[in-house]
């Protein structure tokens, strides 16, 4: 079956493409890029970067631009999925939904309207297993935003491993922020995968906080290595 993922360059999203590609063709992925930081639906966070990640995986990129206004945000969903269907002649999609039912039912319902299969291959499961799954996998997964209690600015750009694993656990045990990340407290970008054919080095970025425990890490620069 050819599939397209929609595609944020965080670690949902491409982990959810590697699961689906043992079985299926990731033919294609789908990016859209939203002006909303606060967007319901989509990854904002250097998103302008999925060119050159997508570059990486050596995979076909399709984009649209929305103004990320709540509702309206999904009609130009639809477009970008439709220009994939119509470009690639795709079977279905694979989303990185892990719990929200928000997301998932939203897109499920545009996969209906369209005639495609919709995959969730993270769907419901264990956030803790989720990040060990990922972490045995050789994802190499930093942080670039933060949004919750607990967190600060330390936070920006480190690795997502073992160590810090537990250090996500101490926070859930604490402020009980969701371990994966599922309700915005952080966010993450991919450097290196067993789907990349060269991996991300950043060659410049810088951490800018908006509060104790809000901000993001801006990428200015990257390459392919």
């Amino acid at each position: 079956m050819k599939l397209a993922t929609l595609f944020s360059g965080g670690k949902d999203s491409l982990f959810a493409a590697y699961i689906a590609s043992k079985t299926e063709e990731i033919i294609c992925l789908i990016t859209v890029i939203s002006e909303n930081k606060e967007s319901f639906m989509f990854h904002t966070p250097n998103i302008n970067l999925t060119g050159t990640l997508a570059k990486a995986i050596n995979i076909p990129l399709v984009t649209i631009k929305t103004r990320g206004n709540k509702e309206a945000e999904l009609k130009d969903l639809k477009k970008a999925i439709q220009k994939a269907k119509k470009k690639f002649n795709i079977d279905g999609i694979v989303t990185g939904a892990l719990a929200s039912t928000y997301q998932s039912a939203r897109i499920q319902k545009i996969c209906n309207e369209l005639n495609l299969h919709c995959f969730n291959p993270l769907w419901q499961k264990n956030q803790e297993e989720l990040l060990k799954d990922l972490i045995k996998n050789k994802f190499e997964v930093i942080i670039t935003q933060v949004a919750a209690e607990g967190f600060s600015e330390e936070w920006l750009g480190t690795e997502l491993n073992k160590k810090t694993l537990e250090q996500l656990k101490l926070l859930w045990e604490k402020y009980k922020i969701s371990l994966t990340g599922e309700g915005g407290e952080y966010e993450s970008l991919v450097l290196n995968s067993p789907m990349h054919k060269k991996k991300i080095k950043i060659l410049s970025s810088k951490k800018i906080m908006q509060s104790s425990y809000s901000g993001y890490l801006k990428i200015e620069r990257v390459e392919l290595i």
